[in-house]
Parts: C-alpha cells; structure tokens; sequence
C-alpha cells in the first residue's frame, strides 16, 4: 500500500472498547505500521457527531474503516473508497485483506495467520459468540454509565464520566446552532439525529449531575431518578452474570474456538477487558483474581464454573505451566485471560491499562 497508493483508514478512539478489535486484529495479522492510517475520533468531545465524520458513518460509531474500492488500487486510478462501519465486519475484512492470497500492496513481512473459522461448525460458534457480545443485554457502554448501585459507587462514577458527557451534549449544541446560523449546513435527518442523542443523554446526566449529592438531600424527583437508576443498573449487572454462564458454554478454551486464537476472540477479549475495568481489576491481573472481582462485582450468589484444568489451559496456549498443580482448576474465562494477556497484541493495545 506505499508508493502513492490509496490506504485504508481506520477511525477509532483509544478509549472506546471496539475500536480495540480491529487494533488487536491489525497486530495479530501482521500489518505494518504503514499500511493503515489511524485516524483519532475523540469521543470524549463529541467529534463522532461532526458533519464531516457523520459522512463518513451516518451512526456517528467507531471503529469505522474507510477502504479503497478493490478496482482503485492502483496510484493512477483517482481513488473511490467505501466505509465498513461495525465492528464485526471491520474485523472481518482485515482477516481477509491480509493473507498469501490477497491481492492489496503488502508492506510487511509478518506472518498474516487465518481467523476465520475453518469449518461451518465453527463459524457459526463464532457468530454465536459475537452477536452475544454486541447484544443489547451485553452492552459495555451502557454498563459504564450504570456502573453505580449505591450512594458512594454513583458519586465516583459521575466524578469519572460526567465530563465527557457535558462536553458530547455541549458539542451537539454546537452543532445544531451552526446549522441554524448557517455556518454549516446538513440534512433535517442529521438534526434530528442530533437531537436524538442529545435527548438520550439527557436522562443520564439528570440522575448524574447530582451524583456527588447523597440521597438524603434530594429533592423528591432527584430521589426517584436516582432509585430507579439503581434499579436499573442492579438488573442490569445480574443480566450480565447470565451472558458470561452464556459465553461459558459456548466457547471450548483456553480460546473460543480452542487452541487458536479466532475471529470471536478478538471481540471477547476488548469486551472483556472493559467489563474487567468496570469491575475493579487491572491489565496486570491474572485470570483467577479477575474472575472473582467480576463474581463480586456482580454480586448475589453468582458463580462462574471452575470446570477447566489450568495445566492444559496454559499448555494449550503455548505458556508454561508454572506453578499449577495437575488438579487446579479454574474457569473459561480465567482462561481466556491468562491466554491473551501473553499475547504481543494485547500488551501493545493495552500497554497504558484496560479501557
């Protein structure tokens, strides 16, 4: 993709959950550094919701992949480009785009292993997997702003994200008065759409913006903003209990799919990573103490299944065994974590801390 060619061009954001798929496929894949131009969409200001980025992805979500259409790859040919704008099928289209058999200007020497799933059988374990962690009861952002069941929990949380989300509704005004003055100009449907999600933000920073207020100084509407917002965020923490039994199930260990890393393990590990954050631990954790901050954090009697050796877990992931006794024994999860957080690509996408 040098000499003149037209890149691909990923727009993403350092702190947003998935963008971290594609940065983990990039390296897992073997691109080169200059093979993908990585374009910062700073979503902490509101910049998804610009006129210029809404043309690239009328949803306003990274990651989005902008690519040269296949019969534009040549430097004489004026470039036309297309944009992949959700995450599976990004992940999806670095899998295919870099391999022996790919036909794009290649720079790197690196090995381009296949993620795809071999099999139909696997392939649809894969989707299976995937559609569950993008699924609505799955939702990593929204367990980032329902991150508080007590007075304490909602006053530091909304110390962390009330910035971030003064500054988005701040620049939606923005943007809505530039259209009105006629600084610039977009569509009715933008507006809307920009309405849309000013009004949605609104009912989470009405609870929020008196977070650092205990309950007992509220007025009576305050009060029962903030009860039902802890009525939905403790519903909303045992649902996730039932997708991780559900995400036990489905995949074999110590990688979905078993011994090699896959297509579905690229969306687990940034959906997990951020899950893990919210729930107290740390890039530096391993497998087992995660897990019991996540049971914690869930609360209840919830429990993940220790049903998977340690010992063949870290032999199938290529690691030592350690100090694991033949009968140790821990969960899929545990698993999945001490495997990836060995891997290159997990330590450069996460080398500042989980996100």
């Amino acid at each position: 993709m040098s000499n003149g060619v037209p890149k691909a061009a990923l727009y993403y954001y350092d702190r947003s959950i998935w963008s971290s798929a594609p940065l983990l496929a990039l390296e897992e894949k073997g691109y080169g550094a200059d093979e993908v131009d990585l374009k910062e969409v700073d979503l902490s200001k509101g910049e998804n919701f610009a006129p210029s980025f809404l043309r690239l992805n009328p949803h306003a979500t990274v990651p989005t992949l902008v690519v040269p259409l296949h019969n534009t790859l040549e430097p004489e040919i004026e470039s036309r480009y297309k944009a992949i704008q959700d995450t599976k099928s990004i992940v999806e289209f670095l899998d295919k785009s870099r391999s022996p058999q790919s036909r794009t200007h290649t720079t790197s020497s690196a090995p381009a292993p296949a993620l795809t799933p071999a099999t139909i059988a696997f392939n649809t374990a894969s989707n299976k997997v995937i559609d569950l962690l993008h699924s609505e009861a799955a939702d990593p952002n929204a367990f980032r702003y329902f991150n508080a069941r007590d007075d304490a929990a909602l006053s530091a949380l909304s110390k962390e994200v009330l910035p971030s989300l003064i500054a988005k509704k701040d620049a939606l005004n923005s943007y809505i008065k530039a259209n009105e003055t006629a600084e610039v100009r977009v569509s009715e449907k933008t507006v809307k759409f920009w309405e849309a999600k000013k009004l949605a933000s609104d009912g989470i920073l009405a609870v929020l913006q008196y977070g650092e207020t205990p309950s007992d100084q509220l007025d009576s509407e305050a009060q029962a903003k903030r009860s039902e917002y802890f009525k939905v965020a403790t519903s909303a923490w045992a649902g996730l209990g039932e997708v991780l039994l559900q995400l036990h199930k489905e995949f074999i260990g110590p990688y979905v799919l078993g011994d090699q890393l896959s297509l579905p393990d690229l969306h687990l590990a940034a959906w997990l990573a951020r899950i893990v954050k919210l729930a107290g631990g740390t890039v530096s954790d391993d497998g087992d103490t995660i897990t019991k901050k996540l049971e914690a954090h869930i609360g209840g009697s919830f429990k993940l299944p220790e049903d998977f050796n340690v010992a063949e877990a870290r032999r199938r992931a290529g690691l030592p065994a350690g100090s694991a006794q033949p009968t140790d024994s821990q969960s899929r999860i545990a698993a999945f974590w001490d495997a990836m957080k060995e891997r290159p690509s997990w330590k450069k996408v996460y080398a500042d801390g989980l996100h």
